[in-house]
């Protein structure tokens, strides 16, 4: 009697847990696309229409460039997943869609973590987290490595002033930052976790696992950057395909060095595309339309069908 009662809690506590997700990326969607003070979706959609974004020829590359964005994020997924329980393309889709939609409503998408590693059995899921951070790790290093190119490439072009002695007061600050957190980091533990233990089960991911997911990482990177690009043809704007992939690799790197709750991504990209792009004489609304367009087509979609696998997850609570 006392085990049915408990199981039954169990069942009923994690129908609320995904009720609450799904229900919280819903009303989160909903209030960046038609309560957003800063961006009225009526200006956004009348832009649409004027640059006649609708055609059937558009939306196909969009959904193709989300695709392959996502596709290659699945792929990079089950090959890291892999390494410790092997899984399927359609168990690595299920879980990278399930974890899309959990990140979004969670600081820094550290829900996508949490998410991933409630699919595989309790011992599997530390190492399960270590995984999801070396894909992460080889995402940003694209971003950082294109980003610090392109944006050394658009100062030098557009003679953009900017303050270098904060940046290396900045610089200098996260360096003694990170250095003290390693050096702290060395010894400490939980429930039997040490940093020691990670360093030892990152050395066991073989070279041509870590050149697979880079590689993965890479082809990624350059889909959703030109998919931005074909964002700014498909509005018409006149800018020559250097300056806009420098742009363009720069609103992503800023973006991604700034601390930001992931609630506010697609508001802090938005503000570092109007920055941006003000010195390629580009109008905010238009820029607004564009990343409001990328987030739509690679979070949104995505998310939605995510919102399938959230509510159709099935947890082990038997024991």
């Amino acid at each position: 009697m006392y085990y049915s009662l408990s199981y039954k809690t169990k069942q009923f506590f994690w129908l609320l847990i995904k009720l609450a997700i799904v229900i919280g990326c819903g009303y989160f969607i909903y209030q960046k696309l038609l309560e957003n003070d800063n961006f009225k979706f009526i200006d956004f959609y009348q832009k649409l229409l004027k640059n006649d974004i609708f055609t059937s020829k558009n939306i196909a590359f969009l959904i193709i460039f989300s695709f392959f964005n996502h596709f290659l994020e699945i792929l990079k997924w089950r090959d890291l997943a892999s390494f410790s329980h092997k899984i399927s393309l359609k168990s690595a889709t299920e879980q990278s869609l399930a974890s899309l939609t959990t990140s979004l409503i969670t600081p820094n998408r550290i829900g996508e973590y949490g998410a991933k590693a409630m699919y595989f059995d309790k011992p599997l899921r530390k190492q399960i987290v270590g995984l999801n951070l070396v894909g992460n790790f080889y995402q940003m290093l694209m971003t950082i490595t294109f980003g610090v190119l392109g944006f050394t490439y658009f100062v030098w072009q557009y003679n953009v002033q900017i303050d270098f002695h904060r940046i290396f007061r900045g610089l200098l600050l996260g360096f003694f930052v990170i250095t003290a957190f390693f050096f702290g980091a060395k010894h400490f533990k939980y429930r039997g976790y040490s940093t020691q233990k990670a360093r030892e089960f990152i050395k066991k991911i073989s070279r041509s696992l870590n050149i697979r997911v880079a590689f993965l990482s890479l082809i990624r990177y350059v889909i959703f950057s030109h998919q931005f690009y074909f964002l700014l043809l498909i509005f018409n704007l006149e800018i020559s395909y250097f300056d806009a992939i420098s742009a363009i690799a720069s609103v992503y790197f800023i973006a991604s060095i700034v601390p930001m709750l992931s609630l506010f991504d697609v508001v802090l990209k938005g503000s570092v595309a109007i920055w941006v792009f003000s010195y390629l004489q580009v109008d905010a609304i238009t820029i607004l339309s564009i990343t409001t367009l990328m987030w739509i087509f690679n979070f949104v979609f995505p998310a939605i069908i995510g919102s399938y696998y959230v509510l159709t997850f099935k947890p082990n609570i038997s024991k």
